[in-house]
């Protein structure tokens, strides 16, 4: 009896111990298959259905990263992809160290072509896997911007399998890296040595065409001191507040307006000077750009006076371009300007510019980066009827769309 009792004693402590876990254990299962099954989450990887080429070539790319200047897989993808589709594909050599490369694409022999789609392959950090819930597709790129590649991809083969366009000559693609950053990408593009009528270029614009987008001045700002210690501060220079200065000045300079893209705004993006708290800093740096909306030159001369007044300080201008106008003559289109940059002014040419694609710029470039399916599908139709227009095109392309739905 008194072993019975001790086993019993024994296990009932077991119990006490492991059903309270297991029925933690048990809710938690309940929640998340709940929660899976009411927000599907797909794991990141190239998808194997290749059946939905927009999702297909959408899906792919947001799951290679493609942080600029490691944008080498995602243009590996896009060139196996588009030879598989019956692309003639050339890759530009952009640096070899790291590995980047553009990618151009045309139909047959004609490398020339009336109408160019194109956009950028890069992104800003940091990488952000691909994942579909919420009503979302979410990931880094998924909105600026590979949503726009693939859009354009799709938008191109649509277009190239209905009686809109010619199989040659028509329509081209051009993928480029480093938009995010120097332009580098596009700049090098110009030694492809072609020329077109018009260049769609793809950026996010809420479906809307964009009549312009702001100029750009990027510069680096450099105070020098000199060292000592913070108890005997009269024996160094502080860098620090003569940056600071410099930077109340150009915060405050009266920039110029424009009726058509707004403000011109300045923004202080880094700023680092000094080792310690106790030591006064022999240097200092910061890291400006400013958005401008005219009078580039007259944007460059204020900020030179302004820094000229403050002593032990240099400014170097790193990048600058005006503002853009682009073409909105495509009737059915609402239009935007937009304060961001793109690669439009690195592309030399006299041909038409025209500034579209789907997913919004609030999105782009922040944790949350996402897209609708509808606004994806949307865009390609957005593309295709762009480029009918630009072609001349007197198609009727809604009656074109229900042909072939009706084949099909």
């Amino acid at each position: 009896m008194a072993d019975a009792r001790l086993f019993f004693r024994k296990y009932s402590e077991i119990y006490t111990v492991f059903l309270p876990l297991f029925g933690v254990f048990l809710v938690i299962y309940t929640v998340l298959i709940t929660f899976s099954s009411r927000h599907p989450y797909l794991q990141p990887g190239l998808p194997i259905d290749d059946s939905d080429t927009l999702l297909y070539l959408h899906h792919s790319l947001v799951s290679i990263p493609s942080v600029t200047t490691n944008e080498h897989a995602a243009a590996q993808f896009l060139q196996s992809y588009l030879t598989s589709k019956g692309w003639a594909v050339e890759i530009q050599p952009v640096s070899s160290h790291p590995v980047r490369e553009n990618v151009y694409a045309y139909r047959g022999l004609k490398r020339n072509t009336r109408v160019l789609f194109s956009s950028h392959i890069d992104t800003v950090p940091p990488f952000i896997q691909y994942s579909v819930h919420d009503g979302y597709i979410w990931g880094r790129g998924s909105v600026d911007a590979k949503a726009s590649v693939a859009a354009q991809i799709t938008a191109a083969e649509d277009l190239l399998s209905s009686s809109v366009v010619a199989s040659e000559g028509d329509i081209s693609l051009l993928f480029v890296v480093g938009e995010e950053t120097d332009g580098i990408g596009m700049i090098t593009a110009n030694e492809l040595g072609l020329n077109w009528e018009t260049v769609i270029f793809g950026e996010p614009t809420e479906l809307k065409l964009a009549v312009g987008h702001k100029g750009l001045i990027l510069g680096d700002l450099y105070a020098t001191g000199k060292a000592s210690h913070s108890g005997y501060p009269d024996l160094g220079i502080n860098a620090n507040y003569y940056l600071v200065e410099a930077l109340y000045k150009l915060q405050n300079l009266d920039y110029p307006y424009s009726d058509l893209l707004g403000n011109t705004t300045f923004n202080a993006g880094t700023i680092e000077g000094g080792v310690a708290a106790n030591v006064v800093p022999a240097s200092a740096t910061a890291g400006v750009a400013v958005r401008v909306a005219a009078d580039l030159d007259g944007v460059l001369s204020q900020m030179q006076k302004a820094a000229l007044e403050v002593p032990h300080l240099d400014i170097n201008i790193t990048l600058s371009y005006p503002p853009v106008l682009c073409d909105y003559d495509v009737p059915g289109f609402d239009t935007v300007a937009v304060a961001y940059g793109t690669d439009i002014p690195h592309l030399e040419g006299s041909h038409k510019r025209y500034l579209y694609g789907p997913g919004s710029i609030l999105f782009a470039h922040a944790d949350n980066e996402r897209i609708s399916e509808k606004e994806l599908r949307d865009s390609v139709e957005g593309y295709k009827e762009l480029a009918a227009a630009a072609l001349g095109n007197k198609h009727d392309m809604a009656s074109d769309r229900k042909e072939l739905v009706r084949q099909e």
